[in-house]
C-alpha cells in the first residue's frame, strides 16, 4: 500500500498553522496579525498592537480555507483543535465536513499513539500533538514528555512516561492558565506571559503573592474572567512575576518530578517557552529537549508527525527552517566580514536568510543582530527598532564550542529555550538584570551562514557570539523581503542583509 498524503491543520483560537511535511504555514506571518488575531482588545492593552481573542474573523477565514474547502478523497486531513478555536465553528463544522464524526468531541487518549480515524479524517488531542512534536523532533526513541499550556481541548497539562502512558495533571498543574490570568491582570494581556517573564529578573520573593497563587490553585480553574482576581494587590508586579516563577518551579517539582521514568525529557506547549523552568529540568534529567515551535504555532507539525507514523510507519522529523524561501536580487553583493566589522563598530543589522524558522524565536534566518558587548544596546534596540518595553531582554547566539566559557549550563540550547546564569562580565548587552541569559547555541550544521557571521565577529572581537532578536517592529516576524525592507526603512536599523545582498537606506 502506498504512503498516504497528509495535511496537518491546527484549529486554534490563535496561532493557526498548517503543515504538509515540507512547508510549515504559520498564518500570522502572512496576515501580519500577531498570533493571527485581530486587534482591539485586552491582549496587549498598553500598546498599539492590541489583540482581540473574541474577534473570530481570522479564525472563521481559517476554518473556511482549510476545513470547508478540503478535497477529502486523496488527502488524510489530520487535525487537532483548542477549546476556543472550535467554539464558534463547532456546529457548522460538525454539520458539514465533520458530519458523522461526533466521537471526536468525546475523544480522550490513554496513550500517546491513540488516534481517531474515519473517512480520511484523522484526529488527536491537542496535548498529544504537542507531545508528539517534542518527542519525534528530539530523536529519542523513548522519553518522558511534559505537554503543558493554558488550555487545549480537554486538558491543560499532561505527562507521558517512557512507556507512553498518559497522566492528566490538568487539575494539579494549571500553570499556563495561571500565567495567562496573571499576565492579563498585570496589563500584558492574556497572551503576554513572555512579557511578564521578562519581569522575573527584577523582582524578589513575596509570601503574599505565593499565598495568593496557592489560594487560586485551590479554587475553580475556569476560562471565565475571574472577577475576584481584581482584589489582588498589584503594588509590585516585579515581585509578583518573581514569585510566580518560583511557584511554577515548586509545583513542577511537586507534581512532575515524581513521575520521572527515564533520563530523557521532552517539553512542549506554551509554558515550554519558560526558559527558567526548562533550565531547572536539566538538573533533574540528563537530556532535556525543547523544540522550536513549542506553542500552538507548532500544533500542525505534531498532528502531521503523529499521522505519518501511525498511517505510513514513518518517523518524520520537522526542519527548524520550514517556512518559505524567496527570490531576491539587490544592487550590492554583501561582504560578511564587513558586516561583522560594522556590528563590532556599533551598527545594528537586519539579517534575512533563506527559509523562515518555525516558532516565535528568530533562530538566525529572520534576525536582528548587534554587539553583545554594548551595555546600552538593549535600550537602543527596544527604543528605536522594536518599539517595546525597556525591560525586555535579548538573547546571545553563541558558537556551540564556546558556550560553556560564558554560560553556566550543562548542554547546548539550539532553540533559545533555556535561561541560565552568565559567567562573564564582557557581554552586558545580553545579560539580564538578574545575571541570566536565554542562550542560543549555534553550530555549522544547524545554520552555516549564521555560524559564519558569528565566527567573523569572533575573529574581530574575541567574543564568540552576537545579540540575536527577532526581525520585527510591533508585528509578527518578517516573512518576505518586502516586509524586511519596510521594517528596515521605518526603524533605526543601520544595515539590511537579504540572502547575499546588502540593502542601503
Amino acid at each position: 500500500m502506498s504512503n498516504q498524503n497528509i495535511l496537518g491543520v491546527a484549529l486554534n483560537l490563535h496561532d493557526h498553522n498548517t503543515y504538509d511535511g515540507v512547508f510549515h504555514n504559520q498564518l500570522e506571518r502572512h496576515t501580519r496579525f500577531k498570533h493571527n488575531l485581530p486587534y482591539h482588545a485586552e491582549a496587549y492593552a498598553h500598546q498599539s498592537d492590541i489583540l482581540n481573542p473574541a474577534d473570530y474573523r481570522l479564525n472563521d477565514k481559517f476554518v473556511k480555507d482549510y476545513f470547508k474547502n478540503q478535497n477529502k478523497n486523496n488527502v488524510v486531513f489530520a487535525f487537532t483543535y483548542t477549546y476556543g478555536g472550535i467554539r464558534k465553528a463547532k456546529e457548522e463544522l460538525f454539520n458539514t465536513m465533520l458530519k458523522g464524526h461526533d466521537e471526536i468531541l468525546n475523544y480522550e487518549p490513554k496513550k500517546l499513539w491513540d488516534y481517531y480515524l474515519k473517512d480520511n479524517i484523522y484526529y488527536i488531542d491537542h496535548h498529544q500533538s504537542h507531545a508528539t512534536y517534542a518527542l519525534l523532533n528530539s530523536g529519542q526513541s523513548f522519553s518522558d514528555i511534559l505537554a503543558i499550556d493554558g488550555i487545549g481541548s480537554k486538558y491543560r497539562c499532561v505527562f507521558f512516561d517512557k512507556d507512553e502512558n498518559m497522566t492528566d495533571l490538568s487539575d494539579k498543574l494549571p500553570i499556563g492558565w495561571l500565567w495567562n490570568h496573571m499576565s492579563n491582570l498585570t496589563g500584558f494581556g492574556t497572551l503576554g506571559a513572555s512579557k511578564l517573564m521578562g519581569k522575573v529578573g527584577y523582582g524578589k520573593y513575596s509570601q503574599y503573592y505565593y499565598d495568593v497563587f496557592e489560594t487560586i490553585f485551590a479554587g475553580p480553574i475556569t476560562e471565565k474572567k475571574q472577577t475576584k482576581f481584581q482584589m489582588i494587590n498589584l503594588d509590585n508586579i516585579n515581585d509578583l512575576a518573581y514569585t510566580l516563577q518560583k511557584f511554577t518551579v515548586d509545583k513542577i517539582k511537586e507534581f512532575v518530578y515524581p513521575l520521572k521514568s527515564c533520563e530523557h525529557l521532552c517539553i512542549a506547549g506554551g509554558v515550554a517557552y519558560n526558559g527558567y523552568m526548562n533550565e531547572e529540568f536539566t538538573k533533574h534529567y540528563k537530556n532535556v529537549f525543547v523544540p522550536p515551535a513549542v506553542g500552538d504555532e507548532g500544533q500542525a507539525i505534531g498532528v502531521y508527525q503523529h499521522a505519518d507514523l501511525m498511517l505510513n510507519n514513518n518517523i518524520h522529523k520537522a526542519e527548524t527552517f520550514a517556512g518559505n524561501e524567496y527570490e531576491f536580487k539587490g544592487d550590492e553583493k554583501v561582504d560578511y566580514k564587513e558586516v561583522a566589522q560594522a556590528i563590532a563598530d556599533g551598527k545594528i543589522v537586519g539579517w534575512f536568510q533563506g527559509k523562515s524558522e518555525s516558532g516565535n524565536r528568530a533562530l538566525g534566518n529572520r534576525s536582528i543582530l548587534a554587539d553583545p558587548r554594548n551595555p546600552n544596546i538593549k535600550n537602543i534596540i527596544n527604543g528605536t527598532i522594536k518599539m517595546r518595553e525597556d525591560f525586555r531582554p535579548f538573547a546571545p547566539a553563541v558558537l556551540e564550542e564556546h558556550y560553556k566559557d560564558y554560560f553556566d549550563t550543562n548542554s547546548p540550547s539550539p532553540y533559545m529555550s533555556r535561561i541560565c546564569k552568565v559567567k562573564s562580565d564582557k557581554i552586558p548587552g545580553v545579560t539580564h538584570v538578574d545575571g541570566t541569559a536565554r542562550i542560543q547555541t549555534v553550530n555549522k550544521q544547524f545554520n552555516e551562514k549564521f555560524y559564519n557571521i558569528i565566527n567573523e565577529f569572533y575573529k574581530i572581537t574575541g567574543i564568540p557570539m552576537l545579540l540575536n532578536t527577532s526581525f520585527n517592529c510591533q508585528e509578527p516576524i518578517v516573512e518576505t523581503p518586502e516586509q524586511a525592507i519596510r521594517t528596515f526603512k521605518k526603524t533605526e536599523l543601520d544595515i539590511l542583509v537579504i540572502n547575499d545582498w546588502r540593502i542601503k537606506k
